[in-house]
């Protein structure tokens, strides 16, 4: 998706005029003149000359690392899920990674922009063009998430702090994996839009907190779709085959009315019914902050969350 372009052409010329300074500043550094760099994960090398005090995040859950990192923020993303700080509740919103509100972003003028590194690296120009830099990531996996952590905390200088948060997050996988159940239920974990389904694979950032909570994907030999290799196409007759323990939906916004639109779509199949997910009242919606988006340090919650719903499960399942 492209970012959108609102203010007239004029107006964007004036205000890259006026941050030209800043732009010099940031993207001219001298390696020799630098006080420190970080590589973010795209392999780009992040010099800076001091620590940025203007950031904004085009994503919750790198909204969620600055502030668990003692940070700040002058522009979040524009989403109708909670906060993780009131703090945030008066910064501008300045779109997601899907969409940038450029207009709302020049007007904050931040230092350093967090964006994805698959969505956002076309980008990079534009943001520099407005006197920032822009420091990508992404989080297939909790791994990722922790190697998030420590690469904003450098930028932040905040490495201590960083990694007691990231050893806080190894503590409870380790707990999760010594108190896993003998007997892994099956799980089809589906990511949903209005008339959009698709099942989460192990190498998506909800597959691999499935495995790790003690679950079995039933779609691990799917075949990956091409546009997002982290998901694959939903087959009504290889779900009913597999016949899952549970079913996991993710959304983004209107999940009661992705569930509905899935169980109308599966139930053309006369087998659907035969499922014991289904015949056990199995199908869950799952919390937005914490699935269907990088939950950032929250991921403890939805590692919790997910190891809730299988303790009630029998062993025999």
């Amino acid at each position: 998706m492209t970012s959108r372009l609102i203010l007239p052409l004029l107006t964007i010329v004036a205000l890259l005029t006026a941050c030209n300074g800043q732009a010099d500043n940031n993207q001219t550094i001298d390696a020799s003149e630098a006080l420190y760099a970080i590589d973010d994960f795209a392999e780009q090398t992040i010099t800076f000359q001091e620590v940025p005090e203007r950031i904004a995040a085009l994503s919750s859950g790198d909204m969620d690392i600055i502030y668990a990192l003692g940070g700040s923020l002058v522009g979040r993303p524009t989403t109708s899920l909670d906060l993780v700080s009131e703090e945030a509740e008066d910064v501008e919103q300045i779109g997601s990674t899907h969409e940038i509100d450029l207009e709302k972003l020049t007007y904050v003028q931040p230092d350093v922009v967090l964006g994805h590194t698959q969505m956002n690296a076309k980008d990079v120009p534009t943001i520099q063009g407005l006197g920032a830099q822009m420091i990508l990531t992404d989080a297939q996996s909790v791994e990722d998430i922790k190697a998030q952590v420590l690469l904003f905390g450098e930028m932040l200088q905040k490495e201590d702090e960083a990694a007691e948060i990231v050893e806080t997050i190894t503590n409870k996988v380790s707990e999760i994996q010594s108190a896993a159940r003998d007997e892994r239920v099956s799980v089809l974990l589906v990511y949903g839009a209005p008339g959009t389904y698709m099942a989460a694979l192990p190498n998506s950032l909800s597959g691999d907190l499935l495995d790790i909570a003690g679950a079995d994907n039933i779609a691990s030999d799917f075949d990956r779709l091409e546009a997002y290799p982290q998901y694959a196409q939903i087959n009504t007759e290889r779900v009913v085959e597999a016949n899952p323990d549970y079913i996991f939906i993710m959304s983004h916004g209107n999940s009661t009315e992705v569930k509905d639109g899935f169980l109308k779509e599966m139930e053309q199949n006369a087998a659907w019914n035969e499922i014991n997910a289904v015949k056990n009242n199995h199908i869950e919606l799952l919390p937005s902050d914490l699935f269907g988006t990088n939950p950032g340090t929250r991921v403890t919650e939805a590692l919790d969350f997910l190891v809730s719903l299988f303790e009630s499960a029998p062993e025999d399942s």
